[in-house]
Formats: structure tokens, C-alpha cells, sequence
């Protein structure tokens, strides 16, 4: 796809309008990123001090070297046009082990270095070498427990939320949440079994799942997602798009949703009725969708409200965060969103918050608006979580005038 916005051909013009320096910073990225993530850690380890015997720097070295080259080999038939998911698994484990590397390499190259320093501990290559076991143990630590914690079933995660206009009969609403769930080239089915086993014991009265469902087409991942026809609700199972089913051909995951029975709320509602009073439940495309290509794909929050009453209280799926000044603005009063993973590899959490208004939980913004923010159900890429649990969410709604009708 051509950026028609960077460039303006007319007659007699033939000079480009002049790049950003972040614009052209975030092309260079994926050059940089490998090579920092790589090379600090080899420095830090092997070069810093230590003078290492002269075998273990040349297999060190030559080991940091393989990663270096090999990441981007395997991400690129991973995640390229071959998908090849051998490949992509590798790929996205030596993402992950050597952003751990990296930022435990930066850290306590530094601050133990001059910890060490300080207390008058050693000669320097004795503090160099404390620093290099220490790099190596926290990072194979934080490895183990991060696959752990991707691996398993999230646990549950509950929490009651008052809605000012939520009428009393819908006081105890329970709304279960799940999202991004990324089934990918690691085959999870029995885990995806296992998360709708977890989520039909909450006995839910709405089920959600605010989108990125895998990494990969329908047809691809069709296995995996499949359990998720077994998720019982006692009034609906609601569903919108990701930005990456927009990386994998999103009219089928809608089809396959809809085949699963659940519904997908594209710029759309239902209500749902309970003990006289009613809730609007809507969603909305995800904001990538327009830039996509697919023919009625865009987060269209007006036709999502379309015919609905202004005075009823409205649940919002929307699967980026950010949407919520769209639906503050609009005067929604609860929007549910993932998209985040709660930073899924700290510090990634901090580069998480330039783009997005929350990391996880629940916030308020405007005059009305409750925004809860999930830290996902499964993980993307790198199959590590550290310092960012997986979740299924349970959210029991409030009235601030319950009955004893709308009691469960």
C-alpha cells in the first residue's frame, strides 16, 4: 500500500515534502531493535571487564551472532509471506528471551556495577563477573516463570462496577471477559478448551470477546478456536474484531464467530433485558478496520447506536483502549476493551503507554464513562508473560438502586 500522504505529485513539482525525524526513526526500528537487543547483552556478558577465557568469548560471541541473524530470519518465514510456524516459534522465543536479556543486561549492568562499586566489593573484573551471573540467573528465572504464566489458564479475575443509569432490575448483570486470545503457531486447543471450561463456570449472563481471537486465518486456526463453541451464556455471546484479524482475512473470523454462536456486534447493538429494565450492548469495528480494505470494515460507533433509546445505559466492545474518547464523547457508560496485554513483558508496559490511555483495569474518563481495560487471555508472539498475568474477567454490574429482583 502506497502512504499518498507523504509524497504530492502535480506538474513541476518533484521534491517530497520533508520526513519527521520520528517518522524516520520508526523506519529504521526494525534494523536498530535486533542489533541493541543482541549486542548490549554480548557486551555486558562477555566484554565488560570480565576477560573471559578466550574460547568462551568466541562461543559466547558466535552464539549472540546466530541470535542476531537468526531472529529476523525466522520471524520474517514466521510472520511473512511463508508463515511458516516452526519458524514464527522460534522466531518470537528469541524475541522475548533476548528483550529479558536486554533490559536485565541494561539494569544490572548498571545499577549492581555500581552497587558493587559503591560497598567496595572485588576487583572490577570480579564485580564484571557477579554482574554477568547475576544478568544470566534473574533472566533464566524470569524465562520459566513467563512461559508458566502464558501457558496456564488465566486465573479469574472479578470485580463489581456501578453504572449510575443501570436500571435495578439489571442489578447483578454478570458479564464475562475474554480477549485477545491470539491462538497462533503454539496449537493451544486444549487450552482454549480449558479457558471456556473456566468461563461457564461463572454462569454468566453476557459473554464478551473483544477481539484478536488468533494469528492466522479461520481456516488456519479453525482448531483452535473451535471450543469456543462451547461457551454458555444465559443471554448472549458478543464479539468484535482485533486489529489482527485485519492481518488475516477478518471477514472469516466474523463467519466463523457467527458459525460458533456467538454474535458479532459490527457498528451494531442488541439489548439485553432483565427484570424490566434494559441495556444496550454495542460494537464497534476495530479502528484499523478502515485502513484495511475490506468493503464495510470501520469503527462506526453512531451506526453501532443507531436506534437505540439515549436514555438507556449502553455496554461498549471496542478493542483498543484509545476508543474511549469516541465513547466518552458519545456518553457510553461502560466500555470493555483488551488489546493491551497489560504490557505482557515489562518494561514493555511503558512503550504500551504512548499509545494507549490504560494498561489494564478499570478507569473513569469524561463526565460518564467507566472504561475496563483486560490484560488479555492468551499472549501474542513471544510465549512469556513477566510481570503482566493473563485474565478472564468476571464484572458484575451494579444499579445504584438494586431490588431485591435483581438480586442473583
Amino acid at each position: 500500500m502506497t502512504d499518498t500522504s507523504d509524497t504530492r505529485h502535480s506538474e513541476g513539482e518533484t521534491r517530497a515534502p520533508r520526513q519527521s525525524p520520528l517518522r524516520l526513526l520508526m523506519r529504521f526500528i526494525p534494523l536498530i531493535a535486533p542489533v541493541l537487543l543482541w549486542t548490549v547483552p554480548c557486551w555486558v556478558l562477555l566484554y565488560g571487564g570480565q576477560h573471559w577465557p578466550l574460547a568462551v568469548t568466541l562461543v559466547g560471541t558466535a552464539l549472540f551472532a546466530l541470535g542476531l541473524v537468526g531472529m529476523p530470519f525466522a520471524m520474517a518465514r514466521g510472520h511473512g509471506r511463508r508463515q511458516q510456524d516452526r519458524a514464527a516459534i522460534i522466531g518470537d522465543t528469541l524475541l522475548g528471551a533476548s528483550w529479558v536479556l536486554f533490559t536485565w543486561s541494561v539494569l544490572l549492568g548498571v545499577l549492581l556495577r555500581l552497587a558493587l562499586t559503591v560497598a567496595g566489593i572485588g576487583e572490577s573484573q570480579d564485580r564484571a563477573r557477579i554482574v554477568t551471573w547475576a544478568v544470566l540467573g534473574v533472566t533464566a528465572v524470569l524465562l520459566a516463570w513467563g512461559y508458566a504464566e502464558a501457558r496456564r489458564v488465566p486465573r479469574v479475575r472479578r470485580l463489581d462496577v456501578r453504572l449510575p443509569r443501570l436500571g435495578a432490575g439489571l442489578d447483578g448483570t454478570r458479564v464475562a471477559l475474554i480477549t485477545d486470545t491470539h491462538y497462533g503457531p503454539l496449537d493451544r486447543a486444549r487450552w482454549s478448551a480449558r479457558v471456556c471450561e473456566t468461563v461457564n463456570t461463572l454462569e454468566a449472563d453476557l459473554v464478551c470477546h473483544t477481539g484478536d481471537i488468533a494469528d492466522g486465518t479461520a481456516e488456519r486456526r479453525r482448531a483452535q478456536a473451535a471450543p469456543l463453541g462451547t461457551v454458555r451464556a444465559t443471554r448472549a455471546r458478543v464479539y468484535v474484531t482485533g486489529n489482527h484479524e485485519y492481518y488475516s482475512e477478518a471477514q472469516g473470523w466474523v463467519d466463523l464467530m457467527d458459525e460458533l454462536g456467538w454474535e458479532p456486534l459490527r457498528n451494531r447493538h442488541l439489548l439485553l433485558e432483565r427484570g424490566g429494565d434494559t441495556l444496550v450492548v454495542a460494537g464497534v469495528d476495530d479502528v484499523t478496520a478502515e485502513s484495511s480494505g475490506l468493503a464495510g470494515h470501520r469503527a462506526h460507533l453512531a451506526g453501532a447506536l443507531d436506534g437505540a433509546d439515549p436514555d438507556l445505559p449502553v455496554l461498549l466492545l471496542a478493542h483498543q483502549p484509545k476508543f474511549v474518547d469516541r465513547a466518552a464523547a458519545a456518553g457510553i457508560d461502560l466500555q470493555l476493551s483488551g488489546h493491551t496485554h497489560g504490557g505482557q513483558i515489562w518494561p514493555f508496559h511503558h512503550l504500551v503507554r504512548i499509545d494507549q490511555p490504560t494498561l489494564a483495569g478499570l478507569s473513569h474518563h469524561g463526565s460518564r464513562t467507566l472504561l475496563y481495560t483486560s490484560r488479555g487471555t492468551g499472549f501474542w508472539g513471544p510465549p512469556f508473560r513477566v510481570f503482566a498475568p493473563s485474565e478472564i474477567t468476571l464484572l458484575v454490574l451494579r444499579s445504584p438502586h438494586p431490588s431485591a429482583s435483581g438480586q442473583h
